[in-house]
């Protein structure tokens, strides 16, 4: 079945149409952040490369500066000579003199490429014959059925580590059923951490019947239940790390393999965190798997996981304790409730096997949901049906883009930005971080996930320091420069939401309403703007706040998310653009 379907969907119409998104991506993010070096000819852009034979080799495209964030949009195809371009490896390997990118690197990212490419025409094929109408389906649906990824980054579904048959199994846009397998750890090498809204029954309690036959197992293999805490795998990490990785801890007895969760979970798309499609109410699996995607390693670092329950407990309080977050707003924060990571001993391989093998439960959404209300994830405000109509198109069209937009940005900006000034707490809600509750279409609050390493503060400047619990650091063999929590840098908390939010999910979204509504950014971000700006003028108390985390600073520093797969890690990678909420009149 694999062999055909490959066959099938890299010789599709589909195909093109996904060469065609690698390349625009791809040149577009390198343009932007000043990697690759063009000249003008006319209305177009000319790169000079050189083939094989060291012939000149000519490529054009035609592009444009966005309002937002000044961002750059190509607008026709990118050509070689008088032809389109279809090889995006050959591409990076032609102009490689123009290019800012270390030789090394330059042949992995052209992997990634080519990676996305494949995969993602896997999933353009599916979609193409499944014909899934977006309209009617329901939130988990969603999460599988919506396609688009990462509308940025090139190597947007690059899934490094996942061959076709692994990319068909596991991939969330084929759908298929998962079990996850459940492994006994002995509490030596494992940490747990947990909410304070949990029992200890929490794991047991949702496995039902499995349970007492995983506690019979572990008596079996000759282990008190009570001295093992319950750990799931992905049949995949399993497969391909676990087993040999972990291969003493299992010969000793440490970790015990117990059999497949009673129930069938489906990727959503994230592909690590999973949901059960049996019970609904069944909290979310995040778990570890030893992938490459959209240039980060997929593991689950052991301080992000003891981290999650403690950064969710405090969110929690901090919105309970918020009349206008808890009552006009109403945010729904789904807790990283509970968890789970195996340490292996130190050694010369600690730093491989550190984020191998852990979960955190996440709280389901389904039990968030009042009765009318349905959810949609936001990277699906800028998806589409097979045949182009926008998801979002009966709504828009309902209500009217302008005043669709207006409530859009009041249920989900405004959460952000009081969180920020009024708290100090920066929260990384980028698209797969957050969906929009809605009523019959339209917006009536938001929801925020992620928690374990997608925040960021400065604890001297803190509104209520002492409810911040105590969080763990980053051990020196698992530095990533990209991720921390704490920063003295008040610039740095704030970039991190305008980063996030602004540049990636509202950022594109603003471009869409432009692109198929004729809704000009420049009234999208005048619009942001405004229901910033009645927000702030409702809490003059905190004018001294709204001041040290100015959120209409002129510019921001965003990743610069494509250079960091070009050259080696060894600084952030940052460039400075204009913030479009200080541009507007």
């Amino acid at each position: 079945m694999t062999a055909q379907l490959v066959q099938a969907a890299l010789t599709a119409p589909t195909f093109r149409t996904v060469r065609r998104r690698v390349f625009r991506q791809l040149v577009s993010s390198l343009v932007y952040e000043d990697a690759l070096k063009t000249r003008q000819d006319g209305d177009e852009h000319v790169v000079d490369g050189v083939d094989a034979a060291g012939g000149q080799v000519r490529y054009s495209f035609r592009a444009v500066r966005r309002f937002g964030f000044n961002r750059v949009s190509l607008t026709s195809e990118v050509r070689r000579g008088d032809r389109e371009a279809e090889s995006v490896s050959g591409f990076l390997a032609e102009v490689r003199g123009s290019l800012d990118a270390d030789p090394d690197h330059l042949v992995g990212f052209a992997r990634e490429l080519e990676e996305t490419l494949f995969k993602d025409a896997l999933a353009e094929y599916v979609r193409a014959e499944r014909r899934t109408d977006l309209s009617t389906a329901d939130y988990d649906t969603l999460e599988s059925a919506i396609t688009d990824g990462h509308r940025y980054h090139p190597t947007y579904k690059s899934r490094i580590g996942f061959d076709a048959a692994d990319n068909i199994a596991y991939g969330p846009e084929f759908a298929s059923p998962v079990r996850p397998l459940w492994l006994a750890a002995h509490r030596s090498i494992t940490e747990v951490s947990r909410s304070t809204t949990i029992g200890e029954r929490y794991v047991a309690t949702q496995l039902g019947a499995s349970a007492e036959a995983f506690r019979r197992r572990i008596e079996q293999n000759g282990g008190n239940p009570q001295d093992y805490a319950l750990v799931p795998v992905h049949p995949w990490q399993w497969r391909e790390r676990i087993a040999r990785a972990f291969a003493e801890q299992l010969s000793r007895g440490e970790l015990i393999l117990l059999g497949a969760d009673p129930h069938e979970f489906i990727p959503q798309q994230s592909i690590r965190t999973m949901t059960c499609r049996d019970d609904l109410l069944r909290p979310y699996l995040k778990l570890s798997m030893s992938i490459v995607n959209t240039s980060t390693g997929r593991g689950l670092a052991a301080h992000t996981v003891r981290n999650a329950p403690r950064i969710t407990d405090w969110l929690q309080e901090v919105v309970a304790g918020d009349e206008f977050l808890r009552v006009d707003l109403r945010p729904i924060l789904l807790g990283e409730v509970l968890g789970t990571a195996v340490t292996p001993e130190s050694g010369l391989l600690q730093a491989d096997t550190y984020d191998a093998l852990a979960c955190i439960w996440r709280e389901s959404l389904h039990q968030y949901l009042a009765p009318g209300e349905q959810a949609v994830p936001f990277t699906g405000l800028t998806a589409c049906q097979v045949d182009g109509t926008p998801l979002i198109d009966p709504w828009v069209r309902d209500l009217g883009v302008e005043e669709w937009v207006r409530r859009l940005v009041r249920v989900s900006a405004l959460p952000l930005v009081h969180l920020l000034c009024k708290h100090g707490i920066a929260l990384e809600s980028h698209a797969q971080n957050m969906a929009l509750v809605h009523d019959n279409g339209i917006p009536t609050r938001v929801v925020l996930k992620d928690f374990h390493d997608g925040v960021r503060f400065s604890r001297e400047h803190l509104a209520v320091p002492e409810l911040c619990p105590e969080l763990a650091g980053t051990p020196a063999h698992h530095q990533n420069r990209n991720s921390f929590l704490e920063t003295d840098r008040l610039d740095l908390v704030t970039d991190f939401l305008l980063d996030a939010f602004c540049f990636i999910n509202l950022g594109e979204f603003a471009m869409f309403l432009a692109d198929r509504y004729a809704f000009a950014e420049r009234r999208f971000w005048r619009l942001v703007r405004d229901e910033i700006r009645a927000y702030r003028q409702s809490f003059p108390e905190l004018a001294d706040r709204f001041a040290l985390f100015d959120v209409f600073t002129p510019t921001i520093e965003v990743e610069k998310l494509t250079t960091r797969r070009l050259v080696p890690d060894t600084e952030l990678r940052l460039h400075t653009v204009p913030n479009p909420l200080a541009e507007v009149d």
